[in-house]
């Protein structure tokens, strides 16, 4: 079971990375046919979709790799003990957050696409196609942070501290 969740948020960070190789073509793009006089509809919308895209889809993954910015100033200062209990309450939040993030999202997918919601851009395109990645990308961050709280409850520390290298 680790290793196909280590797959999924791994695949994630890579499809993120390959819609931040999207958005980088998407802009070269659009000045490269600036310059020739020319003018293609829809691209900075589509930009913006794979921007989108590389946000949600990195969540997991950086989030498993102890990438996301945390407050430990006050964790540093605790008892190993109360220590964890926080990270653990900490944990249970965000995985609550999280989970009405991913509820949400996914019923914005479904709303889109019962409406034949279409962007008001010229692209026109269908709302529910760009949707779909973010509603994928908090399903996998809300499962990232339902594994991390568990490994938690269960008595376990950070993964990616226990992976770190000694310092030197």
């Amino acid at each position: 079971m680790r290793r196909l969740l280590d797959c999924i948020y791994t695949a994630a960070g890579v499809l993120a990375a390959v819609f931040m190789i999207g958005v980088l073509v998407c802009i070269t793009l659009s000045i490269a046919v600036r310059q020739v006089s020319m003018h293609i509809p829809g691209l900075d919308a589509y930009a913006g979709y794979c921007m989108a895209a590389a946000g949600f889809l990195a969540l997991a993954y950086t989030f498993k790799k102890g990438e996301h910015i945390r407050v430990t100033l006050l964790l540093a200062s605790l008892q190993p003990r109360a220590r964890i209990r926080l990270d653990a309450f900490a944990l249970l939040i965000a995985t609550i957050i999280a989970a009405n993030l991913a509820w949400f999202s996914c019923k914005l997918v479904l709303d889109s696409h019962a409406y034949h919601d279409i962007s008001t851009g010229e692209d026109a395109t269908a709302l529910w196609i760009p949707q779909l990645s973010m509603a994928i990308g908090t399903v996998i961050f809300f499962i990232a942070l339902l594994d991390e709280t568990i490994c938690r409850f269960r008595g376990q520390p950070e993964r990616h501290l226990q992976e770190a290298p000694p310092h030197e």
